[in-house]
C-alpha cells in the first residue's frame, strides 16, 4: 500500500517520519546545553573536591584551631598579665598564658607552678558526674595559679566568671609545658560560664588577629 502513496504522505505518517531540520536543530542545542551543564556542575564539584593549591594554608589548622574560638585579655589586671580564652562550641572555656605574658619574658622562662593560691589549693579539686558536683564558682579576677620564673612570680586569673572545673596539674611536675606549648598541653585551667556571664566577658576580650596587631607578633 505504501507503493500508492505520494512521498509526502508517507513522510507525515506515524511516528516513524523523518525529523524536519529545525527539529533536528533544536534536539542538537538542546543536548550542547545539557553537556554544558554536566560539564560546569563537574568542574564545581572538582573545585569543592581539589582545592586551588595557592588558595591552601602553610600548615594544617591545629586541633585548637579546629574547635576553639580564641579570645585574648590582654594586661589582665596588671601590665603584661596577657591570658588567652580557647572557647568550645559547648560552652567550655580553656584558659592559659598568652605568647605576650610577661613571664616569658623572663630569663628561662616558667620554671614553676603553684595551685596553692587564695584560700585552697586549686589543684585539690575534683569535680564528678554530669552535674558537676564540687565545681567551685569563681569571679573572673579570682587567682588560679602562680607562675614562677628565676626573678619573679605572677599571678594567673580565671579570665572568665564560671565553675572551675578542673586545673593542669601536670604542670605542677613539667612547668616547661608553659614554655613549649602554653595554648595546648600548657593550658592552665577549664572553667565553664554561664550564657549571660559568658557575652559579658566576650565584649571585653580581644580576637586574634586584633591581639596579633596589639602585640604585632605573628
Amino acid at each position: 500500500m505504501s507503493e500508492l502513496l505520494p512521498d509526502d504522505s508517507r513522510n507525515s505518517l506515524g511516528p516513524g517520519r523523518a525529523q524536519e531540520p529545525e527539529e533536528l536543530n533544536n534536539s542538537a542545542r538542546k543536548g550542547g546545553a545539557e553537556e554544558a551543564e554536566e560539564e560546569e556542575a563537574e568542574a564545581e564539584l572538582r573545585r569543592l573536591l581539589i582545592p586551588n593549591i595557592t588558595d591552601l594554608p602553610l600548615a594544617p589548622p591545629t586541633a585548637v584551631q579546629s574547635n576553639f574560638v580564641t579570645y585574648y585579655a590582654p594586661d589582665f589586671m596588671k601590665p603584661g598579665h596577657d591570658q588567652y580564652v580557647h572557647r568550645h562550641a559547648n560552652g567550655l572555656c580553656v584558659v592559659g598564658l598568652a605568647p605576650g605574658h610577661v613571664a616569658f619574658k623572663d630569663e628561662g622562662g616558667v620554671i614553676a607552678v603553684d595551685f596553692n593560691v587564695g584560700k585552697a589549693d586549686r589543684s585539690g579539686i575534683k569535680v564528678t558526674g554530669k552535674r558537676k558536683k564540687n565545681a567551685q564558682h569563681f569571679e573572673s579576677n579570682t587567682a588560679l595559679c602562680k607562675v614562677i620564673t628565676k626573678d619573679s612570680s605572677y599571678i594567673v586569673r580565671c579570665c572568665v566568671k564560671g565553675s572551675l572545673l578542673e586545673v593542669n596539674e601536670r604542670l605542677m611536675n613539667h612547668p616547661g609545658l608553659l614554655n613549649a606549648s602554653a595554648d595546648r598541653e600548657g593550658y592552665i585551667a577549664i572553667i565553664m560560664p554561664k550564657q549571660v556571664d559568658w557575652h559579658k566577658t566576650e565584649a571585653s576580650l580581644l580576637g586574634e588577629e586584633e591581639y596579633k596587631k596589639l602585640r604585632d607578633t605573628c
